[in-house]
């Protein structure tokens, strides 16, 4: 068998970057940057007021409260450069500061003493004191011009949205989505949950379940099929997969080494190169990984849900990773809430759940971890994974954690005693 660390680093040696793309701003949610973002311009872009109020300047030190001023005129949001001359200046929230005045009082803090025929405010007094730049926004505070601002590698979520819209960037260079298709084997799947099952069927959960996963790690899924017990089927199927554009296939079923697990075969005759078939790891020690003809990656996943679960978390999910330029994923590292004990010396990836208790973290190994139980993965928020050379782990044991998806940090929930 091979061992995991092993087996990780031949598929990322295997997965390449892909190519880059200009994409609008509008349209690169979830995409992948593939050059820094640096600003070419001031954000605020000029001085502001961050409050409804009344502008003033305190350049001189601070104006004490009691003091009266003259109003000498209103600005409001969106108003351009004005000159301020003297006294004070109604202003609104976001509105450009005149030029010469310094801070800003809210109008909660003022008495208005006179008011126009308009009934504006013409003379106020201070009911607080008012220190030099109080309640103003200066220019380029939150973001300078020349800034780095986001760094290649980073995956664009609705906050590098806001910021990237807030710098006025049209377009940026990013990866472009990795593409897959996912082929479950079985003469015994049933996809059409309207049609009874025969004796020896049951219901495909691993086609939605890894379409689904594949969708949420940032990768399009052109092609999901399934195919009976039939090389021929299969072959054909992995054609239309590399036709569909796909740079990753995951397969499911007919890899372990029983009479008719016949995808080895089929792949060396399809010309792949079986980089690795067997890992020292549980659930999902029979999975196998490929390079096809053309380059493209072949994941040979187990049929037991859990264990496809496994090969996409810990397998291909890094080499989407490496394809869209991001960095390695790094676990969280968190203590076990009971002990544990395992029976071999593999690497086991647990349905686990991060909670809050009494103001720590912690994780629990669930019930239920056999390869074929699909419900405990409803209550796990979290992968946890224990070495090989750790057979006997008590409570407090720090132990490697990982969201259910790359993309995904545990969801973690307090609970009580």
């Amino acid at each position: 068998m091979t061992a995991y660390e092993d087996a990780l680093g031949e598929i990322l040696r295997l997965s390449g970057p892909l190519a880059v793309e200009r994409t609008a701003v509008a349209d690169a949610l979830g995409l992948v940057l593939a050059e820094a973002v640096a600003s070419t311009v001031d954000v605020p872009p000029f001085d502001n007021s961050a409050m409804d109020g009344f502008a003033l300047r305190a350049a001189g030190g601070t104006l004490e409260a009691g003091r009266s001023f003259e109003v000498a005129g209103a600005q409001a949001a969106g108003d351009g450069r004005v000159e301020a001359g003297t006294g004070a200046w109604e202003i609104m929230t976001g509105a450009r500061m005149p030029d010469g005045l310094d801070s800003v009082v809210p109008v909660e803090r003022v008495d208005i003493l006179e008011r126009d025929a308009a009934g504006r405010p013409s003379r106020i007094r201070l009911a607080a004191d008012v220190a030099p730049g109080d309640n103003v926004r200066l220019r380029g505070e939150d973001i300078a011009s020349g800034a780095a601002v986001m760094a290649a590698g980073t995956r664009i979520d609705p906050a590098g949205l806001m910021v990237l819209a807030s710098l006025g960037i049209e377009a940026v260079q990013v990866r472009r989505r990795p593409r897959i298709a996912v082929i479950n084997t079985g003469r015994e799947l049933v996809d059409d949950p309207r049609e009874p099952l025969a004796p020896g069927q049951i219901r495909n959960s691993n086609g939605p379940f890894l379409a689904a996963r594949a969708a949420a790690a940032g990768a399009e899924v052109g092609l999901r099929e399934t195919v009976g017990d039939d090389v021929g089927d299969f072959v054909e199927a992995l054609g239309r997969a590399l036709q569909s554009g796909a740079d990753v296939v995951l397969g499911t079923g007919a890899v372990s080494m029983g009479r008719h697990d016949f995808v080895p075969d089929a792949l060396r005759g399809f010309g792949a190169d079986i980089r690795f078939h067997r890992v020292a790891i549980r659930p999902g020690r029979p999975l196998l990984f490929a390079r096809l003809p053309g380059g493209q990656l072949f994941f040979g996943l187990p049929g037991n849900p859990v264990s496809a679960a496994v090969g996409l978390r810990f397998f291909a999910e890094p080499a989407l990773r490496a394809m869209s330029g991001q960095a390695p994923e790094a676990p969280l590292r968190v203590p076990l809430a009971a002990p544990y004990r395992k029976r071999a010396p593999l690497r086991f990836h647990l349905k686990g759940r991060v909670e809050l208790a009494d103001g720590c973290l912690r994780a629990r190994v669930l019930d239920g971890q056999e390869s074929f139980k699909v419900l405990p993965l409803l209550a796990a928020n979290a992968w946890i994974v224990v070495p090989p050379d750790a057979d006997a782990l008590e409570p407090g044991s720090m132990v490697d954690v990982y969201g259910p998806g790359h993309l995904e940090a545990p969801m973690i929930e307090e609970v009580t005693k």
